[in-house]
């Protein structure tokens, strides 16, 4: 019975696909192109970051304060001046991001109890900048005594820290995975929201209609094709992140690409819902485009942290297909997790994808009446 059901209609796809050379090429260069694109673009370093000093101390622990920020390749000084009234001037003219206030008794304050107070101004309308600046010269001055050219003593309190799965703070370590994650679920649901669409444009969809098959048998006729070629480009992009940009691979393959299928099914279920919606393909790729992109961008983790938002939110975001790939992918490349670690991730994603494409079956078997 499956095969003569859904192998004529799997083949009926395939047919399509093959047809359509010049949209086999664009859909393996459009990832590649924003896999560049956000690969370089998003980063979460800052370096070079335009600071001035006011320092109205001139001392020698002024002095070696100021060469320490100064080799620091996180920041670069680009103006001195002696009177505080200017630091206004200077953010409202953009000049820099943040400001380092020497204060007059700095260096006999240092001295005495080797404690000193100094005053750091950044710039608060890049809230998520202006906290990574002030964390940078926090642990600049913490990492660093600037007591040896008085004393020769170092600071009274010294920190080590060390970062896990990510030592250097990479920041494409970070954000490929996410970008694969984002580029996956919209290549997937873009590739199967014009199927049932094109039918419906082409006339076609009556001669569907007419035939004995069953509405879960032409979702898996038409999900099976796009779960092949979205695979062969989850394998593509991964393979090229992991070799261009460098992001580790702590992980096994196997159980990253077996993850990988369950999160394009996830997808193409997504596509299939919107083409059973909609009555035409432009329609149903702008859809696609809105209902993925957005919501994996924005409330999936990728940018901002799942626990930070508003607890409705925090809702939402765990039916988003890529809040659960996020933590599978990071966990096996970053962290070398497996499937122990991970299970919660998978069942939920996994679930998350049967919802929508019972509902894709759910909504075709409403339009055969």
């Amino acid at each position: 019975m499956i095969n003569t059901r859904i192998l004529p209609l799997i083949r009926k796809e395939f047919i399509h696909i093959r047809r359509d050379p010049r949209s086999l090429v664009i859909l393996l260069l459009m990832p590649l192109i924003m896999m560049f694109i956000f690969g370089y673009a998003i980063n979460m370093d800052l370096k070079h970051i335009r600071i001035g000093i006011c320092d109205l101390n001139r001392t020698p622990s002024s002095r070696e304060l100021i060469e320490t920020i100064r080799m620091s390749p996180y920041f670069e000084i680009v103006t001195y001046y002696n009177n505080p009234n200017r630091t206004e001037a200077l953010f409202t003219k953009r000049l820099v991001r943040a400001v380092i206030i020497i204060p007059a008794d700095f260096g006999k304050s240092h001295a005495r109890s080797r404690f000193a107070n100094i005053g750091v101004i950044t710039d608060g309308t890049d809230a998520n900048s202006a906290t990574l600046v002030q964390n940078y010269l926090d642990g600049l001055f913490m990492g660093k005594s600037i007591s040896s050219a008085t004393n020769g003593s170092g600071p009274l309190v010294s920190v080590k820290s060390r970062m896990l799965y990510n030592p250097d703070m990479t920041s494409s370590h970070f954000v490929v995975p996410g970008i694969v994650a984002i580029l996956l679920i919209m290549i997937g649901a873009l590739l199967t929201s014009v199927t049932i669409a094109r039918e419906k444009e082409t006339g076609t969809m009556e001669q569907i209609l007419v035939s004995p098959i069953r509405p879960y048998e032409v979702v898996l006729g038409k999900a099976i094709p796009y779960l092949v070629l979205s695979f062969t480009i989850a394998v593509f992009i991964l393979v090229f992140g992991h070799l261009w940009f460098k992001v580790p691979m702590l992980g096994k393959w196997g159980f990253l690409l077996l993850f990988c299928v369950f999160y394009v099914f996830t997808a193409l279920a997504i596509g299939l819902l919107i083409s059973t919606v909609v009555a035409t393909q432009q329609v149903a790729m702008m859809l696609s485009l809105v209902i993925t992109m957005l919501p994996s961008v924005m409330l999936s983790g990728f940018v901002f942290p799942v626990a930070s938002m508003p607890r409705p939110l925090q809702v939402v975001s765990q039916i988003i297909p890529a809040t659960h790939f996020l933590k599978i992918i990071r966990g096996v490349m970053l962290k070398g997790n497996g499937p122990l670690e991970l299970w919660p991730s998978v069942a939920a994603m996994s679930a998350v994808g049967l919802f929508f494409i019972l509902l894709a079956v759910r909504r075709f078997k409403l339009k055969l009446k």
